[in-house]
């Protein structure tokens, strides 16, 4: 089980709301109102943690050893959000989140296969640790800036823990997880070529709610995160650069293969699909002799 070690490793370097955050440093003259409401906007998308741990919950019935992770996850993304909200207590309780508000991240994803799940999930703490890097460099007043290095780190361990549960799955699946995985990281590496940001709370995930059906939807302010990461942000090309780096250089090290472009990560992704394809064939076929 990967649990424990794991709980372990995380409990070491959770930091506390209290002590960790040195909320006698802020300087309420480098807050500005534009900064103040995408901190809003920002608490109410962590809060889709909820939605997220109950659809991983129900997928992964059959693995109590990741069920049992998500304990942890679940706490410190929903910690992430009760920060953010704490921060606007404090300065800018005109701004708190209602219970309303958060409660409209709360509903139902489609069910859909684990293994793409984890891998789309990998990417997104990736992501989620670039974004909130890039948002503590844009931010001006020091205790934000604090906070969203913080959950940048968090977002970078989590990551390296679903890289953990990836690897298990390797030598659990084989050549069907390689698929989903290259699959899934052909995608999430291809943001470039896309009109929306590539991450979870932004994926179309009911189809029975469809618009509404991205956590992003259903903000205050639907069209925050585009603006957010376009116009205030500034995660330009550059940044997003370093994203694909990413996934691409901790795919190569999960398949012991060098992938330096998304075109490469593609090519092995036809590659285990047409693997998986023949070996379903060849497990559906009729043996020699046997009626067909």
């Amino acid at each position: 089980m990967l649990y424990p070690e794991l709980f372990k490793q995380l409990e070491a370097v959770r930091w506390n709301m209290d002590s960790d955050i040195a909320w006698d440093r802020f300087d309420a003259g480098l807050l500005t109102e534009e900064q103040a409401q995408t901190i809003k906007m920002n608490a109410i998308t962590e809060w889709a943690a909820l939605p997220a741990t109950e659809m991983f919950l129900r997928d992964n019935r059959d693995d109590s050893d990741f069920s049992a992770f998500m304990s942890v996850w679940f706490f410190e993304e929903q910690k992430h959000s009760l920060v953010l909200m704490e921060y606007l207590r404090r300065f800018r309780p005109d701004l708190v989140p209602t219970e309303q508000e958060l409660h409209e991240v709360r509903f139902e994803f489609d069910p859909a296969p684990a293994l793409e799940t984890l891998m789309l999930h990998f990417c997104g703490e990736v992501r989620l640790n670039h974004w909130y890097r890039r948002a503590a460099e844009w931010h001006t007043e020091p205790v934000i800036r604090q906070i969203y290095e913080t959950l940048a780190k968090d977002e970078a361990r989590h990551g390296g823990a679903y890289l953990r549960y990836m690897k298990r799955a390797m030598g659990r699946f084989g050549d069907e997880a390689r698929a989903a995985f290259a699959k899934v990281g052909v995608l999430m590496a291809s943001a470039r070529r896309t009109a929306q940001a590539l991450h979870p709370t932004n994926l179309h995930v009911n189809e029975a709610l469809f618009p509404r059906d991205t956590v992003q939807s259903r903000l205050p302010d639907p069209a925050w995160l585009e603006r957010w990461l376009d116009q205030q942000i500034q995660f330009d090309a550059t940044w997003e650069s370093k994203v694909v780096d990413r996934i691409l250089h901790n795919l190569s090290l999960l398949m012991e293969r060098s992938f330096t472009s998304v075109q490469e990560l593609n090519r092995f992704r036809k590659e285990m699909a047409a693997r998986v394809a023949a070996a379903s064939a060849a497990t559906a076929a009729p043996r020699p002799g046997t009626a067909g």
